[in-house]
């Protein structure tokens, strides 16, 4: 084997799915940030506006934006000693930190590709917890909106953790329609630690929440037809303290045709 044929070997192997019989039937995309993700705000600039907006445009991830309470693109952060970007809070009550594909309408193939629940939907992220997990909130996964709030989406199948809520461990949470249901992992939340995430949802449109490779939890089926978007974020829940969370990289992948 030639040292090309071997790279590419590689590359297919840290897809979502590495069988060979599926890599022509899936769609996928991946996010190491490469470029540091930005307020919308700052990639929605005009070319003729002044040099430092125009030098913020040009820097900005063009396919992920931050988003938040009190957010700004100068507490997005590359990691000094992971791989990777770090999320950090302002310090108020409340404050967050959200990272998402861009909105905008022909922006991004990351929300101008369906990720239904009936496309066989995989998603895998890779995150960091901060020096404390103390005070603080994360999130992860699949949702129609950005916030971390159970009631606010009627459909969403996310990896959740809150101190307010008196948990030490992570918290799977699945809506169908309005109904939702909160498991809890009894997988601890510890600070600096690492912790791979998955959700695979099948044709059955059942979801299958894995933690570090390990499946914990398999939920019922998800209402059909009903389009999700990833979001990871953190969220500071004392006042001037601020939280932090390190992303490595996102992944997702569906079914070419439903």
């Amino acid at each position: 084997m030639t040292l090309l044929d071997t790279k590419t070997t590689s590359v297919i192997a840290d897809t979502i799915s590495s069988s060979d019989e599926t890599q022509d039937t899936r769609y996928y995309l991946e996010e190491y940030f490469k470029q540091r993700p930005a307020l919308n705000a700052d990639i929605a600039t005009d070319e003729n506006s002044n040099a430092a907006a125009h030098l913020a445009r040009n820097l900005a991830n063009r396919d992920f934006e931050v988003l938040g309470a009190n957010m700004t693109t100068a507490l997005v952060t590359f990691s000094a000693t992971n791989a990777g970007i770090v999320l950090t809070t302002a310090t108020a009550d409340n404050d967050a930190a959200v990272i998402c594909p861009h909105l905008d309408t022909n922006q991004s193939a990351w929300t101008n590709t369906n990720w239904g629940t009936e496309n066989q939907v995989e998603w895998i992220a890779s995150i960091k917890t901060g020096a404390s997990v103390a005070t603080t909130g994360y999130w992860a996964g699949l949702k129609l909106t950005n916030t971390e709030v159970i009631a606010t989406d009627a459909d969403q199948a996310y990896f959740r953790y809150n101190t307010d809520d008196e948990n030490t461990t992570w918290h799977v949470i699945t809506s169908n329609n309005g109904t939702d249901t909160d498991t809890d992992t009894s997988v601890t939340v510890a600070a600096n630690t690492q912790y791979k995430l998955q959700i695979k949802v099948d044709a059955a449109r059942v979801a299958r929440f894995y933690i570090n490779d390990v499946l914990v939890y398999t939920s019922a089926a998800l209402k059909n037809d009903i389009d999700l978007i990833p979001y990871i974020g953190v969220i500071e829940l004392v006042i001037t303290t601020a939280s932090d969370l390190i992303v490595n990289y996102e992944k997702i992948s569906r079914i070419l045709f439903e």
